[in-house]
């Protein structure tokens, strides 16, 4: 992993509209889905963007991905703002930034064979000659796991771990910088979950790519990432070292996240506080005055109701956004 800043991103913001009527729809609210958000992402690292489903993580993605449009803030690749770029420098901001989406079932085309899938980029972006296009897919498709031959075939004769490997090999063709991970692993089952991991190690480590990593999973995310931000309703309300995800977490919305990892062991007794937090997130429309995740706290004081907390460091490389959170 080098020092060298690969994307910045700043004050990220994504509003939805909320609509009500049907021959004069008016707004009558806003989701603020993704709420000035920033990080840094450095070249060959992996930085895991976690949180419960509806907090922003994929529209974060997206919108760095330019696939939605933000309301606000800037999005810079090596310094440059990727907003501005003229058609030309956004189709190589292309070539340099790839997706990996979820569902391996719904991004794949039914009607393009295996072979037309991940010769798309190449098409797209004018990269070799039909010869040397073929060569580059059998060489992609041995690369994540499966036969050459395999190009001939549809997406529907593969399993879903199959097929995202098929994604996966489509997201390399380019051969991009850094790769947005749409929570990868998700919707396979447990045993096909770890090989995918382990592939997309060893394409890192092989290839030195960066990964914004997204999922709900803390300990896919811990397995993974070398810096872990954590998420909650548009908000990042904490960031720290993925080795220090554990008793160092001093965000009470991280400490619930950890909580809800199950325990394999049913001897082991349970570790959770009696009055930790609970209950649903808020209505998005009706976002609570002050600190957003106060209503489920089990430590909020009154401080908590005026004022929304701003990211402080706690230690060497983590930040919280909270009142309480001590170093």
């Amino acid at each position: 992993m080098s020092d060298s800043i690969l994307l910045s991103v700043r004050n990220l913001t994504v509003h939805f509209p909320v609509m009500k009527g049907l021959l004069r729809p008016r707004q009558v609210g806003v989701v603020r889905a993704v709420d000035g958000i920033s990080f840094d992402l450095r070249k060959g690292e992996t930085l895991g963007l976690v949180g419960e489903s509806g907090c922003g993580k994929s529209t974060t993605g997206k919108a760095i991905l330019h696939l939605l449009k933000a309301d606000a803030g800037q999005i810079l690749l090596d310094g440059e703002e990727t907003a501005s770029l003229s058609p030309p420098a956004f189709r190589q901001y292309r070539r340099k930034a790839q997706m990996i989406f979820q569902d391996p079932y719904a991004s794949l085309n039914p009607r393009m064979t295996v072979g037309k899938i991940v010769e798309e980029p190449l098409i797209v972006h004018g990269l070799g000659d039909p010869q040397e296009r073929r060569e580059r897919v059998r060489d992609l498709l041995e690369t994540v796991g499966l036969e050459a031959r395999a190009a001939r075939r549809y997406p529907h004769a593969f399993s879903g771990g199959q097929r995202q490997r098929i994604g996966i090999a489509r997201a390399l063709a380019v051969q991009p910088e850094f790769i947005i991970c749409d929570e990868p692993v998700s919707a396979l089952d447990v045993s096909v979950q770890a090989q995918i991991l382990n592939l997309l190690r060893h394409l890192q480590q092989s290839r030195g790519l960066a990964y914004l990593f997204i999922a709900h999973d803390l300990s896919v995310v811990r397995y993974m990432s070398d810096r872990v931000a954590v998420m909650y309703l548009g908000k990042i309300v904490e960031t720290l070292p993925s080795e220090s995800l554990g008793a160092s977490a001093r965000h009470p919305y991280t400490r619930m996240l950890l909580e809800a990892i199950p325990v394999p062991d049913p001897d082991r007794p349970a570790s959770r506080p009696e009055s930790g937090p609970s209950g649903e997130p808020p209505d998005p429309l009706r976002l609570p005055t002050g600190c957003r995740f106060r209503s489920r706290c089990p430590i909020a004081v009154e401080e908590c109701t005026l004022a929304e907390p701003e990211l402080r460091q706690t230690a060497p490389g983590s930040w919280a956004a909270c009142h309480r959170a001590e170093p």
